[in-house]
């Protein structure tokens, strides 16, 4: 397969990091990424010991830096 499939619209060719990770085992523990490469190399290498994906929103920060 090559390209995005039909139903998903590519709106900015910029970075996408809206959204952390909470990548699950079946144990119970759980790592929070922020990058979605990183989700796909957990799945990669441990995916028959993992339960889910949970995709969480960033908290934006207020204030000064």
């Amino acid at each position: 397969m090559t390209g995005l499939p039909g139903f998903f619209t590519r709106t900015s060719d910029g970075s996408y990091d809206r959204h952390l990770y909470k990548v699950v085992g079946t144990n119970g523990e759980s790592h929070v990424v922020d990058d979605y490469m990183k989700v796909q190399e957990f799945w990669w290498n441990k995916g028959m010991f993992l339960s889910h994906v949970e995709i969480l929103d960033k908290v934006k920060k207020k204030g000064f830096k």
